[in-house]
């Protein structure tokens, strides 16, 4: 058993070794301005970045220039980055600060605007762009629908849980990243990770309780909350209770 487990740690050591030659090579090409590199680059970090970002913004429509300004900030950065970090958390840490200054900016100025957008459209482009992000093409319309209605909600309430919480649950819970990689993104120990995770699910938890309850029986769950009779209902003493028919 310890030969199995001194292998399998060495051939672990030996795979890690291996990513960061790679991504050594990678960097290198960056740097050197290759537009495979960067094509590369944009096609393995795109799509997360962009989730990433979408969840984090206050305003999904400005998810898409963030985005942008993220992969500027990256190229014109790359010749400062020496490998401290990992190439995918350099980039996430990145995209965390873009998306920040994003949501600071839209408090101080876009909260104040009235928007002449009809209130559809913007729904109906919040709803493209969370099926185009979310969506399984191999569900059902009415589990589509459903499942597209969940998610638009969660995405709601999860913006308004408080930072840090909410930006730990987001790259623990939605982006799977692990604890050490989210304590390396956010600069915070791995303690401060798991307290942050555990106080915004509780948080994201309470502002979705009544929601659950409420599409619970539409989507065909059933409450699990234990149903306690009121005392007034308990039977009177030499009385039979009938169970049944």
């Amino acid at each position: 058993m310890p030969v199995m487990a001194g292998a399998s740690s060495l051939g672990n050591l030996v795979g890690a070794i291996g990513i960061r030659e790679e991504e050594s090579a990678i960097v290198a090409e960056l740097k050197a301005g290759s537009e495979e590199a960067y094509a590369w680059l944009i096609g393995e970090f795109h799509q997360p970045v962009y989730s990433l970002v979408y969840r984090m913004v206050s305003d999904p429509a400005d998810a898409p220039d963030t985005t942008q300004e993220v992969f500027l900030k990256v190229f014109r950065g790359m010749k400062h980055f020496h490998g401290e970090s990992s190439l995918k958390t350099w980039i996430y840490r990145i995209a965390l600060h873009e998306a920040s200054n994003r949501r600071r900016w839209w408090f101080r100025h876009k909260s104040r605007e009235t928007s002449i957008e009809p209130l559809e459209a913007d729904a109906a482009s919040t709803s493209s762009a969370l099926r185009d992000c979310l969506a399984d093409d191999a569900e059902s319309p009415f589990d589509r629908f459903a499942h597209e209605e969940v998610r638009t909600r969660v995405e709601e309430e999860l913006r308004r849980v408080a930072e840090p919480y909410r930006t730990t649950v987001i790259l623990r819970d939605l982006e799977e990243m692990s604890y050490e990689e989210i304590a390396e993104v956010t600069q915070v120990s791995l303690g401060t990770v798991k307290s942050r995770l555990t106080r915004g699910r509780q948080a994201l938890k309470e502002r979705l309780t009544a929601y659950a309850r409420e599409v619970s029986p539409a989507l065909g769950l059933r409450d699990q909350q234990p149903r306690v009779a009121p005392r007034s209902e308990t039977p009177a003493a030499g009385r039979r209770c009938q169970v049944g028919s």
